[in-house]
């Protein structure tokens, strides 16, 4: 069953962020075998609270789409995603959630 990973993240330094960490961790995700559905700046947080403060001043939200959890997870929890992310520290605050898809009947 597909999983998807969803972050968003409030960038300080979206150049840095995007030339290092961006790209590094994008033919990553290629090489897991994960690929992006969507990447882009300028996420409203339209209810509730879960990471208001992600959202101040419009957050990046990115979607990658895995063949399944244990894909994802298995990128998530590398050594070469862990050196990766560490392009990251100090320019963007970033959640991250994981969740498998449900079948839908209808």
């Amino acid at each position: 069953m597909p999983a998807y990973m969803i972050v968003t993240a409030k960038i300080a330094d979206r150049d840095a962020f995007i030339n290092g960490y961006g790209m590094a961790a994008a033919k990553l995700v290629e090489q897991f075998g994960g690929k992006y559905v969507l990447r882009g700046p300028g996420a409203t947080l339209l209810e509730g609270d879960f990471g208001a403060q992600v959202f101040e001043g419009g957050a990046s939200m990115v979607i990658s789409e895995w063949r399944d959890k244990a894909s994802a997870e298995a990128f998530w929890n590398s050594p070469d995603y862990a050196e990766v992310k560490k392009l990251r520290e100090g320019i963007a605050d970033c959640q991250v959630l994981l969740i498998e898809a449900a079948k839908i009947n209808g």
